[in-house]
């Protein structure tokens, strides 16, 4: 095995949404993988076609703070405030290095990344509430925990949460799956992404969760598989965990 390419001979399912898998995909590949791409679920519009995040986007200069989870949610915020001047936005606090940076890329003005992508560590770091009555605009996924919200309400912000997005279930080829089931590894990035895996393959190999940080990780645990979690949080620091689960 090549110390350049350590994951040659290696067989890896990538589990993101299509849309989304070819950063991941092709840094695996670099490393000498073999990637088979196998889409556990979809991104897809919220119920409301996505009424309530235009609607935040018309009234940005009334929060104190915005909050957004994941790089899903910075695009689709970004999208809805088209022709808004990003540089005059209240301060923002993004989950994770991939979701700042489409909105540093336009001059966005987040000021807090926490250092490991979960909104733990978020709460961690997070300031207190301007005055009595912060106003804090939370844009996140249909499905999120409320761990979040709930604590920043606990911690006195008035908090509007606006559904951004909602993961769906991406049709799955049976041969797709067959070719998955004889695979070294899984690749996961989300919590969604591992119950459905787990439901369609159920208890067959492989059973080596490579996971992009803790959420995801304990889903997998719970369902039985070996974990490694990818530090940091992000596609390079789940390829990075790749190649040193492949040489272990």
């Amino acid at each position: 095995m090549s110390p350049e390419e350590p994951l040659t001979g290696v067989r890896l399912v990538v589990t993101r949404p299509a849309d989304q898998a070819s950063s991941l995909a092709a840094g695996l590949a670099e490393q000498g993988a073999e990637v088979l791409l196998l889409p556990m679920i979809a991104i897809a519009n919220p119920a409301d076609g996505g009424a309530a995040l235009a609607g935040a986007a018309t009234r940005l200069d009334q929060y104190d703070r915005i909050v957004v989870t994941s790089p899903n949610g910075a695009h689709r915020l970004l999208a809805a405030c088209q022709g808004s001047d990003p540089t005059t936005w209240p301060p923002i606090a993004a989950i994770g290095s991939a979701t700042a940076e489409p909105l540093l890329a336009v001059g966005a003005p987040v000021d807090l990344v926490p250092k490991q992508a979960v909104a733990e560590s978020l709460l961690d770091v997070f300031p207190d509430p301007p005055g009595s009555n912060g106003q804090l605009l939370l844009i996140r996924a249909e499905s999120a925990r409320e761990v979040l919200p709930e604590s920043l309400v606990a911690s006195g912000w008035d908090v509007d949460v606006v559904v951004a997005y909602r993961n769906v279930e991406a049709e799955v080829e049976q041969r797709a799956l067959a070719e998955a089931r004889l695979a070294d590894a899984v690749t996961f990035t989300a919590a969604s992404a591992v119950a459905r895996y787990h439901q369609l393959a159920g208890g067959s190999t492989p059973k080596d969760a490579l996971c992009i940080g803790p959420i995801s990780g304990a889903a997998a645990r719970g369902l039985g598989f070996q974990v490694v979690e990818a530090e940091p949080h992000s596609v390079g620091g789940l390829i990075e965990a790749a190649c040193h689960w492949a040489g272990s």
